[in-house]
């Protein structure tokens, strides 16, 4: 993480059989940013959000278990264990409270942080990410189901291309994302998948209660999460929601200049910083 040095600090912390690799803010002020990659990815995808915001605020990011450097995972995965980890640091780094920014895999971790341990959150950004408490019609619990099954009858080498290429229509970052995937592996893959599939659960009258930011690729072709995306603002009192231009299920990575925009606009407007 050479292009960050002079505004992160690298730390480890061992917990449950894994090295938590992460990166934290040296010396300086303002609110607390929590950055959460997505499944198979690592701290690098947040590349383009990072220069923008560090510096104005204080940054956690981490490479999460089984992910990055933080390999190998340990015995166990699950989101519920990501939430464990994150809290950890969160305490051994003396962050009473954050906004939370997740994209994919890590906007499921960022909800069920929240859930679990509310006074934690202060307010959240999802990126092209499902919501973990609404209702799924049988439609769209076997649509989600059937990725990571195809996955283990797959060819790997096949599953990693096509992966990208799902995630993105931009070269760059399908390069990234091809050589990421391959380093975590088809064992490891498959049960990240499952295991944020295994984190949803219906909550009939549960909101997430907090400012929230909602970003969705307008290109995103994973799963129903474009659709659900403009489902789930509607139920939500407090959220904002833009779809990204010319962007796919990486939206932070495929059109960063639009993203950072929005995401510029609603911590100034929430933190009332001027930017």
């Amino acid at each position: 993480m050479n292009e960050y040095t002079e505004l992160l600090e690298q730390k480890v912390m061992h917990k449950d059989d894994c090295n938590i690799y992460y990166w934290i803010s040296r010396d300086c002020g303002g609110p607390w940013l929590v950055f959460l990659h997505g499944a198979g990815t690592d701290h690098r995808m947040f590349s383009e959000q990072i220069p923008v915001f560090a510096g104005r605020f204080k940054i956690l990011l981490w490479d999460a278990r089984g992910h990055g450097l933080s390999r190998p995972m340990g015995k166990q995965f699950s989101i519920k264990l990501l939430v464990s980890d994150l809290i950890e640091i969160m305490c051994r780094e003396k962050i009473d409270k954050a906004t939370l920014i997740g994209q994919s895999m890590g906007g499921n971790t960022s909800q069920e942080l929240l859930f679990y341990h509310p006074d934690k959150v202060e307010s959240m950004v999802l990126i092209d990410c499902t919501c973990n408490t609404m209702k799924l019609s049988l439609y769209e619990r076997l649509l989600m189901n059937s990725a990571p099954v195809l996955l283990r009858l797959l060819p790997w080498k096949y599953m990693v291309v096509y992966s990208a290429r799902m995630s993105s229509d931009k070269a760059h970052v399908q390069g990234y994302l091809k050589e990421v995937f391959q380093l975590t592996g088809k064992k490891n893959f498959s049960t990240m998948l499952f295991e944020t599939i295994a984190c949803m659960h219906y909550e009939k009258n549960y909101r997430i209660n907090r400012e929230m930011l909602l970003l969705c690729g307008e290109n995103d072709k994973l799963c129903n999460i474009k659709k659900a995306s403009q489902a789930w603002a509607l139920r939500e009192d407090k959220c904002e929601f833009h779809l990204i231009n010319d962007a796919g299920h990486c939206s932070n990575q495929d059109n960063s200049h639009e993203l950072n925009k929005w995401l510029n606009k609603f911590l100034s407007v929430y933190y009332g910083i001027c930017m």
